[in-house]
Order: structure tokens, then C-alpha cells, then sequence
């Protein structure tokens, strides 16, 4: 068995589509505006296939122009299928060029499907003494499955996979032979591609008749046997099943030919494939297919791709690992140079570092310095935490290839008086400090007494307007618009973990190489970006709003916030308590005891004891989905399901925050310090992490009081909290002119109620609050494209009800729905929507044929443009805000950003002046037809000032 020969034969738009969906909430887009995810996803999984399995022989299968054979037997044949995503159709000639680089043989025949051309292939070579493995996560192949085919199934991502033979088809259909899977499949048919099967007969139905009669040939010769419905829908469809078996039969008979010397793996064309992953902006890629191609040099190759200095390789590299072919100095010489790749590196760059020593030497460079109009500088230091980190050294460069770097003594007095020396250049007005990242400089230095002045280019801040789908660390810029690898931190300190060096045990001249061609490349960057800016319509925006947002986060940052432990400690026992209190009585409705937070115990007890559902949902994995979509929508009808969902709230709650807080508090300030990021979000809201303070939960009468545990500094001071009422819907009544809409927040009404008013026709005040309460939902629900079923889903509507709800609410506000279309409109022109500040939010599906993939642009195209200028309209308030406590220099600070709230640390004497300081900037933040509305309140908590 073990000197059996291996093929393995992939089923390309089975993983090309797994591919593409996987990165569907977070599609990858390159610079060039190409989603390129279908591909990465594709190659991953075959790589991966490589990597664990080492085949023998090895062939892509494709589809072209459908099944001819099985269109003629029925028409309807795989007619209800949306039209293939572009994303897609962009990524199949791409994948075919990367497999002919790679050597491997692509099977394609006009008029057949990939399932036959494999069925076919797979029979021949089991002819010729081989084992095939089917690479497809499709169901339908296990009908082919032999003593020497195999199916390999990707389990969910992630996951790896699992192979089927006889057995595990023979458990997973209830079959004797693989080759009823065939009459299983005629019999309940196949919604994915329109195969009609028999009326009312589904998975557990079809299990039954083919143990009682074998095959559907059988079931149709003893209808007889059959009762009622069932009898007369089976006999009626006798036609119909038999078309359906045939349909869901794979062809064995594709004029394709297995020829052994063709399959072979061979040893692929690596500077071409190389060259193909560059266009698409494949880093990792080019790593992972070195790697997997040659592992026993990986490191040294790993270099190569990367272009970075050849000797910081170690031989150790991949230790324990395989070549594919033959031995590594064999691969190594097949391998190219790193001359031989178009991207440059620091070898092949003439380039001008140099290390600034002490005394004389500095005083010159900072003499020459001061003469500069515009700098880049970067801040090396031990660590990443910038509340603890010291400075090692600073990178400068002003001239594109030039550059210094002065390093510091581990001395703090020396490291101080070093500073010293530079801060005439940091609080220059007149000298631009250019930067990737900044707060993170600027926060390093607030901590050696240093406030960065004057104008300031971030770009990495740049970048994200320019381009906001994409990554923005300096790596992925450098080699997208430069074409340029930097050094990799990791070459010089090694990979994160205990054995992980600080920069203080580099040698100085590789800190002067790797820092300064850090500062250099962003200088070169700044260049490019500053014209992008420009062509984007975005300058005001990153001027305005973006870089002086920048310093506010930083100080909110360094400022942190006050946590009262005692109390979260309290908190967790009475958690504890409610937790244990929802397991009994879980264990009661269950009639038994299990582990609650196992998914796969939990489907079991709900879904095989309980049978709350007919026909319960299953995951990719085969174990019932019990995810939070699932549950909810049973949660109205069943106590257990509540009790669940409860339990795995206060679970979360008490995991995420009541015990991890405490654990995040800084041992040097004695308080949490989250961490706000610019780049994240498309839209421009900010996001939190470390702790991620935005993701409090507010509903719940537990997660309302994780608030409690944030307190003022101490008893002089109180926390002001001041949130935006409905700013969404005030933005949204603004933008699209709906004067009623309009007026009634102009009357300071209760917009909801006002709502419920009008859509369901009552006087306002007898509004009840299931109508206010629907209202709302609404309300809200539209910006986000909510659908009937969905708005069924969150209220006691039926579907029907729903669906006349929407209808009544756009007759209410016609101008709304115009609005909403209107926006569709704009990008299906333009590829992009934005907010009242010129952000732009780009859709690359906005007119693609695939309705799904559209519906979720459109949704975007709407939703973007409002939850956009909340963010927009915040971080002007935050801004002013900022400024005007420095001005009047009030001890007040500004501590926490949580999308329509902020909230402050008071000092007491200040108070009055600081409310009216907040109301007058966050409601004049910006002028709209509609008035802005800030509701504020104090306490000895957040909660209490909420």
C-alpha cells in the first residue's frame, strides 16, 4: 500500500469559490484596486494540499461552458445560479498562468463539468494501480469513492482535512455502496444546482427508502409499499426521479486521457510564479510557496523572497521538514538570486547611512538639522508598549537614500540630557515632522517630557485615505509603491516569544542600517502620497481632521483611564453565581448534564434530544450550527434557548472584561490604557483595543455594569459622559431632505415615536410601546438595509407584517427611499460613496452580477455615508474640544471615545464651564439642516454618567 503511487486531483472552482467567500467580510484588495482574494484563497488551499501530503501526481480541474449533456436532459439544469462574482472571473486566468509556472498539468474539456473530468481521471488511473484523492468539499464525489478513490475534504478554514473512503461514505449516507450516494441525491435532489429530485422526500426520507429499497429504480417499483402524500407525490414524480439521478450521476466517459508522465509534481518555475505573486502584492504567498517547495532552505529562500540580507539566515531553518525534490543544495541551485527579483533592497540600493556619535559629531547634525523645512524621523526602542518602552536610538532622513541615526545611552539621565539636545528640532513650528505611525512616536517621546510641534505627515494615515481596503504598515507600502522589501524586524530580534531580543542587543550598525531605511522609506513614501491625496480629494480631510485627531488619541491614550478593581473582583462572584444558576436550570430543560459552551454537545441535546427543529441547520463541519443567528431565532419559543444565550453572554461578559480588565491595568500608572486606531474601520469610525472599550455591552443589566468599575482619578474629579442622540438618523433626515423627518426633530419629538405616529397612523400620544418599539427597529434597521425577514427576526412581526411595515414606513418618507437609490446610483457611477467630508468608502461589487455579493455594496452604499459622518462629525468635536482644554489650560482631560460618546475626567471647580464647553463644540461640530442633540450627565462612574 505505502508504494502505491499517489494522484490527487483538485476541483478548481470548488476552492476558488471556498476561497473567495472565505475573505468575503474582509476582502483582499492590492493598490491596484483588484480583489485578489479568490486567488490567495485558491493557492493557500493548494499549497496546503502540497505542504501535508506530498502527492506523487497532481492535476487542476476545470469547468468550460457548463454540462451540454445535462442542459439537454433538463433546462433548468443549474439555471437559478447567480452570475460568478468578478472577483472570480478576474481570478481564474491568473490561477491558470500560476499553475503553468508551476509545471501542473490543467484538465479542462469544453461542455463538461470539473466533477466529470475528475470521475473520469480518477477510474483510469485506479486502472493503472494508482490512489486518487479528490480535492472538493463537494458532496456529490463521494459517489466515485472506491477501495482506491478517495475524497479530501477542506474541512471549514482552518480545520485541515479529512479523507473519505468506502466507510466514512458509507456513515455519512447510510449506504452500502458509494455508488447509491447517486440514488440519495436523485431522491432529495439539489437546490445548488436545480437538480428537482422527488417532491417532500429530503435527507432523512432518502436515507430511509434506500435502505428499504436500495436504489431509486427500487423505491419506484414498490411505491405501492408507500402511504398517503408520500405515495401519490412519488408516483406522480416517477419521471422526475429517474431525470434526477441521472442528473446527479458524474460522467465517467470525458474524452480526457490520464497519462502518468504528465501528472508528475514537478519542480516549479519559481521566478515566474514570483513574479506573478509580485504583480498581485502576494507577500506571504511568495514565503509560503518557497517553503513549501524547497523547506529545508526555507530560510535562506524566505530571504531571497523577501530580498533581505542573505547572512541574517540561519541553517536550522525548516529543520526536520521535507524537500520536495531532492536534496537542498539541489533546490538552492534552482532557486534565483535575489538580483534576479525586480524588487529592491537595502544590497541592491545605493544608499548613505550613517550612525551620529556623541559630542561633536551630534552638535553638527543637529546644526544641520535645524536648517531643514521637513524631517522624517522614527523612534527605535526596547519595546512596544510605549508606556514602557525607552529609547534606543532615532532615525532621521531628509533626502531620499540618505539618512542618520543617533543612538541613546541605556543611561535614563544621559538618554534625558541626549533629548535635550533635540527638542529645539521637536518643538520647531516651522520644521514638518514626517512619520509612519506617529502616535506611537509621540507617545514615546510625551514620556522623556518632549511635545512633538509644528505640521505633521503621517503616512500611514495618508495611505488609509488614500486606499482604505487595504493594509497600511510600512512593509506593504514600501513593496506596493516602491517596490522596495525593507529589513525585517524579525531578522534582526527574531520572532516574538520569550527568546525574543531587544533592540538594545543589536549592533549599532545594524540598528543605523535597519532604522534608517526605515525613515528613508517613508520620506520616499510621503512623496508618493502627497500627490494621492490630492487626486483622492482627501488632502482637506487629512489635514483638517485625520493628523490633528492624531495628537488628541495620543494624549486620551497616555492619559488612560481609572479602574475600580474591588469592585470588578465583587462583580465576577456574582457572575459566577448567575452562570451556575442558568447551568441547572439548562440542565433541567436538558433533562441532562453537558458542556454548554461545546457547539457540538449543545446541536446534539437541542437538536437530536429536544428536536426543536424539523430540519436543524448543519455546519460546514457537519455538526449542528448553534451560533448566536440560529439560537435567537428560537429563543421567543423556548426557555433553554434564552437561558443559553444568556449563559453565553454572562460567560463572554465575565471572560472579556470582568476578569481581563484588571489584567490590563498599567502597573506604572495604575490605569487601562486602550488603544485607539485610525486605520481599521473603512467607514472612519475609530477602533478600541487593548483593552476594546467600544465593544462594552449596553443591554444587559450585567454588561451595563462593567461601566461601574470605570471611576474619576480621585474625589476632586467626576466623569462627564455627553453621547449624540440618534446622530445617525439625524444625518440621514439631513441628507436626504425628508422635511417630515426634518421637522420633527426640529420639534425636539421622540423620533421613534414620531415615527410610529405616522406609519401607523395613531395619534402620538397614543403610541404604544410595541408600535414605538417597531419604530425604532426601523429606524435604525433601514440605514443598515434591513429586509423583512430580518425586521421579523427582531421584533414580534410576522413576515408578511414586516414587509407591510417597510412599505408603510418609505410611503411615510418618500424622499428616504429616493435618497437610499440615489446613493446606489452615485457608486454604480463612480465606484465609491462619501461622507459630508469627502471620505470616501469604495465598492468594488457595487455592479457585480452576483446578487449577493451586490446587495451586501448596495447595503454599503447607503450605511457608509452616515455612519462615516457620525465619525467624521465626532472627531471634529473631539478636536476642538482638545484644543480648547489646552488653551484655557483646565485640568479637565478628555478619556474615552466610544463612537457617539465621549467621556471626561472633570475636575470638579470646572465643571459648569466644561459642560457648556462640550455641549457648544459637539453640537456645532458641524452644521446640518437637522440640529445636532448632545444629552450629557455626571457621576462617580461611567455607568452612573451614562
Amino acid at each position: 500500500m505505502s508504494d502505491q503511487k499517489r494522484l490527487f486531483l483538485v476541483d478548481a472552482y470548488a476552492l476558488i469559490f471556498r476561497g473567495y467567500y472565505a475573505f468575503i467580510k474582509n476582502p483582499r484588495i492590492n493598490s491596484k484596486g483588484t480583489d485578489t482574494s479568490a486567488i490567495m484563497g485558491f493557492m493557500n488551499s493548494l499549497l496546503d494540499v502540497i505542504k501535508r501530503e506530498r502527492p506523487d501526481h497532481l492535476a487542476v480541474c476545470f469547468d468550460k461552458g457548463g454540462s451540454a449533456d445535462r442542459v439537454e436532459m433538463y433546462e433548468a439544469y443549474k439555471a437559478n445560479r447567480d452570475a460568478t462574482p468578478e472577483a472570480i472571473k478576474i481570478a481564474v486566468p491568473y490561477i491558470q498562468e500560476i499553475l503553468k509556472a508551476m509545471h501542473i498539468p490543467i484538465m479542462v474539456k469544453e461542455g463538461y463539468e470539473a466533477d466529470d473530468v475528475i470521475g473520469t481521471l480518477s477510474k483510469q488511473a485506479e486502472k493503472e494501480g494508482y490512489q486518487t484523492f479528490m480535492v472538493t468539499p463537494d458532496k456529490d464525489f463521494a459517489q466515485l469513492v472506491s477501495e482506491n478513490i478517495f475524497m479530501y475534504r477542506p474541512k471549514s478554514f482552518g480545520g485541515g482535512y479529512e479523507v473519505w473512503g468506502i466507510p466514512e461514505v458509507q456513515k455519512k449516507f447510510e449506504v452500502e455502496r458509494p455508488e447509491q450516494v447517486i440514488d440519495f441525491l436523485g431522491m432529495m435532489g439539489d437546490a445548488s444546482d436545480n437538480i428537482p429530485g422527488l417532491p417532500g422526500v429530503g435527507e432523512k426520507t432518502a436515507k430511509k427508502f434506500i435502505k428499504a429499497y436500495g436504489s431509486m429504480e427500487g423505491l419506484l417499483a414498490n411505491t405501492h409499499e408507500l402511504k398517503g402524500k408520500m405515495k401519490e407525490k412519488v408516483e406522480e414524480a416517477k419521471e422526475l426521479g429517474i431525470l434526477s439521478k441521472k442528473l446527479a450521476t458524474i460522467m465517467l466517459d470525458v474524452p480526457v486521457v490520464f497519462n502518468a508522465k504528465d501528472f508528475e509534481l514537478d519542480q516549479p518555475d519559481i521566478p515566474k510564479v514570483t513574479e506573478i505573486f509580485q504583480e498581485l502584492e502576494f507577500r506571504r504567498l511568495i514565503d509560503n510557496f518557497i517553503k513549501t517547495f524547497a523547506p529545508e532552505t526555507a530560510a535562506t529562500n524566505a530571504e531571497v523572497a523577501k530580498s533581505v540580507n542573505q547572512t541574517e539566515s540561519t541553517s536550522s531553518a525548516g529543520a526536520g521538514q521535507f524537500s520536495l525534490f531532492g536534496s537542498s543544495e539541489e533546490v538552492s541551485a534552482t532557486l534565483p538570486n535575489p538580483s534576479e527579483f525586480s524588487r529592491q533592497t537595502l544590497q541592491s540600493t545605493s544608499h548613505f547611512y550613517q550612525s551620529v556619535a556623541p559630542g561633536m559629531a551630534t552638535k553638527l547634525f543637529i546644526s544641520n538639522l535645524m536648517k531643514q523645512t521637513s524631517v522624517c524621523f522614527d523612534t527605535e526602542t526596547t519595546g512596544l508598549n510605549p508606556l514602557t518602552a525607552e529609547l534606543v536610538g532615532i532615525a532621521f532622513s531628509w533626502e531620499t537614500g540618505k539618512g542618520f541615526y543617533l543612538p541613546f545611552p541605556e543611561n535614563k539621565e544621559e538618554a534625558q540630557e541626549l533629548i535635550e539636545t533635540l527638542r529645539p528640532f521637536f518643538e520647531s513650528e516651522t520644521i514638518e515632522k514626517v512619520g509612519q505611525n506617529l502616535k506611537y512616536d509621540l507617545k514615546v517621546l510625551a514620556k522623556y517630557n518632549i511635545t512633538v510641534q509644528g505640521k505633521l505627515f503621517d503616512t500611514m494615515l495618508a495611505h488609509y485615505l488614500i486606499n482604505p481596503d487595504m493594509r497600511h504598515n510600512m512593509d506593504v507600502l514600501a513593496e506596493t509603491y516602491l517596490n522596495y522589501s525593507p529589513i525585517s524586524i524579525e531578522t534582526l530580534i527574531g520572532k516574538k516569544g520569550k527568546n525574543q531580543k531587544s533592540m538594545r542587543d543589536v549592533s549599532l550598525e545594524t540598528q543605523t542600517e535597519y532604522a534608517v531605511e526605515d525613515a528613508d522609506i517613508t520620506w520616499q513614501l510621503k512623496a508618493h502620497f502627497e500627490k494621492e491625496l490630492g487626486a483622492a480629494n482627501t488632502q482637506k480631510l487629512f489635514d483638517d481632521i485625520e493628523v490633528p485627531l492624531l495628537r488628541v488619541l495620543a494624549a486620551m491614550e497616555l492619559e488612560g483611564i481609572n479602574l475600580d478593581e474591588k469592585f470588578l473582583n465583587s462583580l465576577s462572584e456574582a457572575l459566577n453565581n448567575d452562570i451556575s444558576t442558568l447551568e441547572k436550570s439548562i440542565y433541567e430543560g436538558a433533562g441532562e448534564e453537558f458542556n454548554i459552551a461545546s457547539p457540538k454537545q449543545l446541536g446534539i441535546i437541542l437538536f437530536e434530544k429536544l428536536k426543536l427543529v424539523d430540519k436543524p441547520k448543519k455546519t460546514k463541519t457537519g455538526q449542528y450550527a448553534t451560533g448566536e443567528d440560529i439560537l435567537s431565532y428560537l429563543a421567543k419559543d423556548n426557555e433553554i434557548i434564552r437561558d443559553i444565550l444568556e449563559y453565553r453572554g454572562l460567560a463572554k461578559l465575565k471572560s472579556t472584561y470582568v476578569d481581563a480588565l484588571p489584567l490590563q491595568v498599567e502597573p506604572l500608572t495604575g490605569r487601562v490604557h486602550t488603544d485607539y486606531m485610525q486605520t481599521v474601520a473603512a467607514t472612519g469610525r475609530l477602533s478600541s483595543n487593548n483593552p476594546n472599550l467600544q465593544n462594552i455591552p449596553i443591554r444587559t443589566e450585567r454588561g451595563r455594569q462593567v461601566r461601574k468599575a470605570f471611576v474619576p482619578r480621585n474625589d476632586d474629579y467626576t466623569l462627564l459622559a455627553a453621547d449624540y442622540s440618534q446622530i445617525e438618523l439625524r444625518i440621514i433626515a439631513a441628507l436626504s431632505e425628508e422635511e417630515t423627518m426634518i421637522q420633527a426633530f426640529k420639534n425636539g419629538e421622540d423620533i421613534h415615536a414620531s415615527t410610529a405616529s405616522k406609519v401607523f397612523n395613531v395619534s402620538l400620544e397614543d403610541v404604544t410601546r410595541e408600535q414605538r418599539s417597531n419604530a425604532k427597529t426601523v429606524n435604525f434597521g433601514i440605514i443598515y438595509g434591513v429586509s423583512a425577514f430580518g425586521l421579523s427576526n427582531q421584533t414580534d412581526l410576522s413576515r408578511s407584517e414586516a414587509k407591510e411595515l417597510i412599505d408603510t414606513y418609505y410611503e411615510t418618507y418618500p424622499k428616504l427611499k429616493s435618497y437610499i437609490g440615489k446613493q446606489v446610483d452615485f457608486a454604480r457611477d463612480h465606484g465609491y460613496v462619501q461622507t459630508v467630508l469627502g471620505r470616501r468608502r469604495y465598492l468594488q461589487d457595487i455592479n457585480s452580477r452576483n446578487g449577493v455579493v451586490r446587495g451586501a455594496a448596495e447595503r454599503n452604499a447607503v450605511n457608509a455615508p452616515i455612519q462615516g459622518s457620525a465619525a467624521d462629525i465626532i472627531k471634529i468635536a473631539m478636536i476642538r474640544i482638545f484644543n480648547k482644554l489646552n488653551e484655557n489650560q483646565y485640568k479637565t482631560k478628555m478619556l474615552l471615545q466610544v463612537h457617539d460618546e465621549l467621556v471626561f475626567d472633570v475636575y470638579k471647580p470646572e465643571l459648569e464651564a466644561i459642560k457648556t464647553l462640550v455641549k457648544t463644540e459637539m453640537e456645532g461640530a458641524f452644521i446640518l439642516s437637522v440640529p445636532l442633540d448632545v444629552e450629557m450627565d455626571i457621576g462617580d462612574n461611567w455607568l452612573e454618567a451614562h
